[in-house]
């Protein structure tokens, strides 16, 4: 019994560094694949009763682990839509039947539908980007989109909120009350015109007129005044809107301190005569004919009042006419911007990750994804550097985590174990020989 129980073992051993070769294999055929995690074989003995005058020879068996939690090297490649996590974290994929899978490899391309693809064919998901930025559900997969870059194609949104910065000259003349642009009459002294374009819910360009006098309220105090330009007179005063209703026009005081020349707190008036702390005038235009009418706010915070010509600054304002999308960044935090052929850019998803409290108990699929186990624990869903996740490099991949040099080593010895095992079955067999002789 006991030489057959040598053999036996001897065959457990050999099937033992079998899979240990099996992993070997794998690690290193898929040596080139991104975001792919090492296995290993892990080894535990298996023992068999034994008597005081008798030894029964048990055997080993092998556990295959996954160093799924290893962090693998960062390529920078020259795709966009590449995504590469550093830390903890995996992006959630779908497959065609829409069930959600965690992967690493970040080898995302878009395909002729605008779906974010990866290289086994899954597609990237993420929270769709509204008014507001979204928020993660942090205990499941609810709210999760396939990103697709083409819905949001030729899709035009009405300008809500910019900035638009400027210098008035301190030593300008004071324009009397009934000549001023606030008045909307012909012959309304002008000091000092700037326009900014926005957008309407159309998309179409509109542009709108900013006059600043100074009014002599006190030392520092101007006004400025919005018309909407195509509303305006052979391009000046006064300025008429079709019905009367449909007029863009709103005034704000604007009070600077005279130590610093800047915009003061608490003085600005978001309309006349009333005062506040807000330096932003806000207008409403009702000219494109759209339910609800368009209302903007354009921040004045950074006006100054030094002594030097009148100088505006760049003026920046949301939406976008609709124009096609050339291009997509994608931000650390998981924010995807869609890049318009006009220059204009539109957030349109946030990029989500998952982890699990036991990430190297997570089951391997195929297409180099994991599914969560009962070992593994529940997913935990966030965005890109919050909490423990890590960040997102757009333009970049994380290569696999097996280092060649170990797994030839590891093979190396695995020939030579198998060997040994081997001449210790080919023994077993030797020795029953010599018993069926004695017979003889």
């Amino acid at each position: 019994m006991s030489i057959f129980g040598t053999m036996k073992t001897a065959v457990s051993g050999m099937n033992a560094q079998a899979n240990r070769l099996g992993t070997v294999g794998d690690n290193i055929a898929n040596s080139s694949t991104v975001g792919y995690k090492r296995s290993s074989t892990a080894f535990s003995t298996l023992v068999l009763p034994s008597t005081q005058g008798s030894y029964s020879s048990g055997g080993v068996e092998t556990n295959v682990r996954y160093s799924i939690a290893d962090q693998g090297g960062i390529q920078y490649t020259t795709s966009s839509t590449d995504l590469a996590i550093q830390g903890e974290g995996f992006f959630i994929v779908s497959d065609p039947n829409g069930t959600p899978y965690l992967t690493r490899a970040g080898a995302f391309v878009k395909d002729a539908t605008g779906f974010l693809k990866n290289t086994a064919g899954f597609n990237l998901m993420g929270y769709p980007y509204g008014s507001n930025p979204p928020a993660a559900v942090v205990n499941g997969f609810n709210g999760l989109e396939e990103i697709n870059i083409n819905d949001f194609g030729m899709v035009s949104s009405p300008s809500s909120t910019g900035s638009f910065p400027a210098n008035l000259d301190k030593g300008a003349a004071v324009v009397p009350a009934g000549t001023r642009p606030s008045d909307n009459v012909a012959g309304s002294v002008i000091t000092n015109k700037s326009s900014l374009t926005a957008y309407d819910h159309a998309g179409s360009k509109v542009l709108y007129d900013f006059y600043y006098t100074k009014t002599g309220i006190s030392p520092d105090t101007w006004e400025v005044s919005v018309y909407r330009q195509d509303q305006s007179t052979n391009g000046g005063f006064p300025y008429v809107g079709v019905p009367a209703a449909n007029l863009v026009k709103q005034t704000a005081n604007l009070v600077f301190d005279p130590n610093t020349n800047k915009l003061q707190a608490g003085t600005y008036a978001a309309g006349p005569p009333a005062t506040g702390s807000d330096k932003s005038i806000k207008f409403t235009d009702k000219t494109d004919g759209a339910t609800p009418s368009q209302q903007i706010t354009i921040d004045l915070s950074d006006m100054t009042q030094f002594a030097a010509a009148f100088t505006p600054g760049k003026g920046i304002i949301d939406g976008n006419a609709p124009s096609p999308i050339t291009d997509v960044e994608i931000g650390g935090d998981g924010l995807v911007t869609a890049v318009y052929q006009d220059g204009g850019r539109r957030p349109i998803y946030q990029v989500a990750l998952a982890t699990v409290p036991s990430i190297d108990k997570l089951l391997p699929q195929n297409g180099n994804v994991f599914l969560p186990t009962n070992d593994s624990g529940v997913v935990t869903i966030g965005f890109p550097q919050s909490g423990a996740f890590g960040q997102v490099y757009s333009g970049a991949l994380e290569s696999s985590n097996v280092d060649i040099a170990s797994e030839l080593t590891e093979m190396i010895e695995s020939q030579r174990v198998y060997t040994a095992n081997s001449k210790v079955f080919q023994t077993g067999s030797d020795l029953m020989d010599v018993l069926i002789n004695l017979k003889r």
